[in-house]
């Protein structure tokens, strides 16, 4: 017989979906967090617009829109000192919102669809997990959706998985913030400035991560796009 915690966790999968696909039907939700949208709705609203966006971009980020992006409106929405604390926050709340869809709605489906990610998740972040959460965090490479999914479902704590993401994602989002702020505000000056700190942060991941992940492997494809592949132990199998 199933058991029915398990099929009430089936049925809010179903419904969260059902539910997703009926807002993006109903209210168009394609054309939200777009340049245009932003001038109608968010810019010059005040705290009414900051908080829509925080929570358009807690919404978005959990469900796969790259964080750069948001960080890239914000910047472009509120300027850059004001984008950069808006965009973490909702990053940071979309990070945890997957985490807990996934811990205590999904689990089984998410380990099933993502076992392998799971393991090599939890054997990376398990025993530092604030200080290797930030090493994946400032990596120019991997899914930042489908590490929260696998997170929940890992046996890692959440405090110090949420505190390493936040401070992950501050170089990521100060650099895509001050892009969108370029598109207003002295743009040759902001955009190269944001180039130049986006080669800098990711050659300062990547260096992180090879000196200090001590053998391990946050994953094959990321490892085989920094040359490492060749020098996998069983954590990265």
């Amino acid at each position: 017989m199933l058991n029915p915690s398990r099929i009430l966790r089936g049925v809010a999968v179903m419904a969260t979906i059902a539910a997703a696909l009926y807002l993006w039907e109903t209210q168009d939700l394609g054309r939200v967090l777009t340049n245009d949208w932003i001038d109608t709705h968010i810019k010059g609203q005040g705290l009414t617009g900051e908080l829509l966006f925080v929570g358009l971009a807690a919404l978005a980020t959990s469900v796969g829109l790259p964080r750069q992006v948001v960080s890239g409106l914000a910047g472009y929405a509120f300027g850059l000192l004001v984008g950069v604390g808006l965009a973490l926050l909702g990053t940071v709340l979309g990070c945890i919102a997957a985490f807990y869809y996934a811990r205590l709605i999904a689990r089984s489906s998410i380990q099933k669809r993502l076992s392998n990610r799971v393991k090599r998740v939890d054997d990376f972040l398990h025993d530092n997990t604030f200080s290797m959460t930030l090493l994946v965090r400032m990596l120019p490479l991997g899914s930042n959706v489908a590490t929260n999914l696998a997170a929940g479902v890992s046996s890692v704590r959440g405090a110090p998985f949420f505190a390493g993401s936040a401070l992950g994602y501050f170089p990521q989002t100060l650099v895509f913030a001050l892009l969108g702020s370029g598109v207003a505000v002295d743009p040759e000056f902001r955009i190269t400035l944001s180039v130049v700190l986006f080669v800098a942060s990711a050659l300062l991941g990547v260096y992180l991560y090879r000196t200090f992940r001590h053998g391990k492997s946050i994953g094959r494809r990321i490892d085989a796009e920094l040359g490492e592949d060749g020098e996998q132990d069983n954590n990265g199998k």
